[in-house]
C-alpha cells in the first residue's frame, strides 16, 4: 500500500510538470477569461465605459489570434513547447490579465490575483530566473495600469500586493524546481530499471538453461525461449494456463520438483532426471526456488531452472573411462612382463622338443601348434605393452592438419579397406599449430579413421574434417581457455548399438573378427595424454567421432 501511494504520487508529479498539459490548461483559462470579459462588456454595453468595451473586445480578438495558432502548433502539429514559446505565452497572458484588471478595476475587485496564477504557471515551466522575470514584468504591468493609466497613488496595499506577487513567484519556482528534480530522479530510476529489465530479459532469453515459473494453482507465469526448446512444448503461448500436467508428461523431474516446491516450499539445489522430446530421452538437471508471495496481491510461486546435462554426463563417463584405462594399462604392463618371459621359455623348449630326431609326427604337429599359438599370444602381449606405453615422449610443434591428412591417407591405403570406400579430408585453415607428440597423435587419429573405413559399406564415404573452434562452440562442461581444435571422423556404417557403445573404448572390446579391441583404447589414451577428449555420436545412418584438443595460446602456437 505504501509503495502504491508513492507510485501514485510520482505519477501526479510527472503529470503536473508535463509541459504540454500545462500549456493546454493555459489556453483554456486564457480563452475563458477573455471570453467572459468580452461577454460581460457586451451585456453591459450601455453601462460600460466605451474605452473598457474597446479593451475587452481587443483582448478577446487578440486572444483568438494568439491562442488558435499556438494550439495548432502544440496540439495539432504536436510541436514541443520551447522556452522562447513559453516566454511569449506568459507575456501575452500578463497583457490579458492586465487588460482584465484595467476593465474591472482589479485593484479593488480582486482580479489582480490572476497575476499570481500566471506567476505560478511560469514557475512550473520556466527556470527560476525566468519565473522571477515574469513576476517582475507582471508587477510592472500592474503598477503601470494602476498608477499611470488609472492615475492612482502608490499605496501600502499596492506595495503589499507586489510583494505577494514576487514572493509567490519565488516560492512557487522553488517548489517547482524540487518537483522537477524529484521527477527527473524518478525518470532516471525508471530508465535504469527499464535498462535492468532489458538486460535481464536478454540474459534470460539467451541463457542455455530453461526457466519456468508457475503460481500456486499451477498456472504458467513465465517461461524463457530455452525452456520451450528443451521441452519441445509451445509453452510461450500458455501464460496464465495450467502447465504442470504437460511438464509431468514430458519432464517428470521438472513437474514434480515444481509441485514439491509449491506444496512444501522445499528448494532443490540439484536433482537429476530424464526429459523426453521427439522420441529422444536425455538427462536434465533441475534446481528450484519458491516465493511465498504476500498473501494478498502477489500469489505464491515456484521457479524451476533446468538444463540438458548430456554433455556433462558424457564428460563424467570420459573421466571414469580414463581412470579405468589407466588402471588397465598398469595391470596390462605388469601381466605382460610376467607372462612374456615364461612364454618365451615355453616356446623355445617346445621348438627343441619338436626338432628331436626321436620325435614322432604327432609330437611335431603338437609342437608346431604350441609354437604358433605362443607367437600369437606374444603378439597380443606386444599390443598390451604398446597400449600400456601410450605416453607423450616428446613435445614439439606439429601441424594437426598435416597429421590428420597423413593418418587419413594411411587408413585409405590399408588392405582391410572395403572396395570403393573413399576418404574425404577437409582441413579448415592453412595450418593448425599444436604442441604435442606427433607419433602419438598420428596413432590416435589413424585408429579412428581406420575404424570408420572398416565400418563403411562398399562404395561408402568417410569424411574427415579438422578445424579450430572458439571457446563458445565447445560442448557444455568442456573448458579450454583459448578454444580448441576439433577433428571429426564420420562414416556411413550401420551405427553402434547401445550395448557396445557403453564399453566401446574399453580394452579388449571389439566386434571385429580377430581384433584385440585395443585400437580405440589406444586412441582414447593418446588424446587424453594431450589433455583432450574423444566423443562419439551414433545413429542408424552412421557414426561420428569427435576429437577435441586444447588450442595452445597464440604466442605458443605461433612459435610452433
Amino acid at each position: 500500500m505504501r509503495a502504491n501511494f508513492f507510485q501514485t504520487a510520482d505519477d501526479h508529479v510527472r503529470g503536473l510538470l508535463e509541459p504540454r498539459r500545462v500549456v493546454r490548461w493555459i489556453y483554456i483559462a486564457r480563452f475563458s477569461l477573455a471570453a467572459s470579459i468580452y461577454v460581460a462588456a457586451i451585456r453591459l454595453w450601455m453601462q460600460t465605459d466605451q474605452e473598457n468595451t474597446l479593451v475587452a473586445s481587443l483582448t478577446f480578438a487578440l486572444t483568438m489570434i494568439v491562442t488558435v495558432p499556438s494550439a495548432i502548433w502544440t496540439e495539432v502539429q504536436r510541436r514541443p513547447p520551447t522556452v522562447a514559446f513559453m516566454y511569449g505565452q506568459f507575456v501575452f497572458d500578463l497583457l490579458v490579465v492586465t487588460a482584465v484588471v484595467h476593465v474591472t478595476e482589479g485593484a479593488a475587485s480582486g482580479f489582480a490575483a490572476l497575476y499570481i496564477l500566471v506567476n505560478a504557471a511560469a514557475a512550473l515551466l520556466l527556470p527560476r530566473r525566468g519565473a522571477l522575470l515574469v513576476a517582475g514584468l507582471g508587477s510592472a504591468f500592474y503598477v503601470a495600469d494602476v498608477i499611470v493609466v488609472g492615475a492612482g497613488p502608490l499605496s501600502l496595499a499596492l506595495t503589499l500586493q507586489l510583494a505577494v506577487f514576487v514572493a509567490v513567484a519565488f516560492g512557487t519556482s522553488s517548489i517547482a524546481a524540487r518537483l522537477r528534480e524529484r521527477g527527473q530522479g524518478t525518470e532516471r530510476l525508471e530508465a535504469e530499471l527499464a535498462r535492468a529489465r532489458l538486460r535481464a530479459a536478454d540474459i534470460l532469453a539467451n541463457i542455455r538453461s530453461g526457466i519456468v515459473t508457475v503460481d500456486e494453482f499451477g498456472n504458467l507465469q513465465y517461461a524463457n525461449p530455452m525452456a520451450a526448446e528443451l521441452l519441445g512444448l509451445p509453452i510461450g503461448d500458455s501464460i496464465g494456463r495450467g502447465i504442470l500436467a504437460d511438464l509431468r508428461r514430458v519432464a517428470p523431474v521438472v513437474g514434480n520438483a515444481l509441485d514439491h516446491a509449491l506444496r512444501d516450499s522445499v528448494h532443490l539445489s540439484r536433482a537429476e532426471g530424464f526429459l523426453t522430446r521427439d522420441g529422444a530421452v536425455f538427462p536434465v538437471g533441475v534446481t528450484t526456488t519458491s516465493d511465498p508471495g504476500d498473501g494478498q496481491h502477489v500469489p505464491r510461486s515456484a521457479t524451476a531452472i533446468f538444463q540438458d546435462i548430456s554433455d556433462q554426463k558424457r564428460l563424467e563417463q570420459l573421466n571414469l573411462r580414463a581412470q579405468r584405462l589407466e588402471a588397465v594399462a598398469e595391470l596390462s604392463a605388469s601381466l605382460a612382463h610376467e607372462i612374456r618371459n615364461p612364454l618365451a621359455s615355453i616356446q623355445s623348449a617346445v621348438e627343441q622338443m619338436a626338432r628331436r630326431p626321436a620325435a614322432t609326427d604327432d609330437e611335431r604337429t603338437l609342437g608346431n601348434l604350441i609354437v604358433r599359438e605362443s607367437e600369437r599370444l606374444s603378439r597380443v602381449l606386444n599390443e598390451f605393452l604398446d597400449f600400456a606405453r601410450v605416453r607423450v615422449t616428446r613435445m614439439e610443434g606439429v601441424d594437426l592438419g598435416h597429421v590428420t591428412r597423413g593418418a587419413a591417407a594411411l587408413a585409405l591405403a590399408h588392405p582391410s579397406r572395403p572396395d570403393g570406400v573413399r576418404v574425404d579430408v577437409e582441413v579448415d585453415g592453412v595450418a593448425l599449430p599444436f604442441v604435442g607428440d606427433e607419433d602419438l597423435l598420428h596413432r590416435g587419429i589413424f585408429n579412428l579413421v581406420l575404424n570408420a573405413v572398416q565400418a563403411s559399406p562398399s562404395g561408402g564415404q568417410v569424411r574427415v574434417a579438422a578445424r579450430a573452434i572458439a571457446r563458445g562452440q565447445l560442448p557444455s562442461g568442456v573448458s579450454f581457455d583459448d578454444g580448441a581444435y576439433e577433428i571429426l571422423v564420420t562414416d556411413q556404417g550401420p551405427g553402434i548399438s547401445a550395448e557396445i557403445i557403453e564399453r566401446l573404448f574399453e580394452p579388449f572390446s571389439t566386434t571385429k573378427p580377430g581384433g584385440t579391441g585395443l585400437g580405440l583404447a589406444v586412441t582414447h589414451r593418446a588424446i587424453e595424454a594431450h589433455k583432450g577428449y574423444v566423443l562419439v555420436d551414433t545413429e542408424q545412418a552412421g557414426t561420428r567421432f569427435t576429437v577435441l584438443l586444447p588450442r595452445p595460446p597464440r604466442s605458443t602456437g605461433e612459435s610452433a
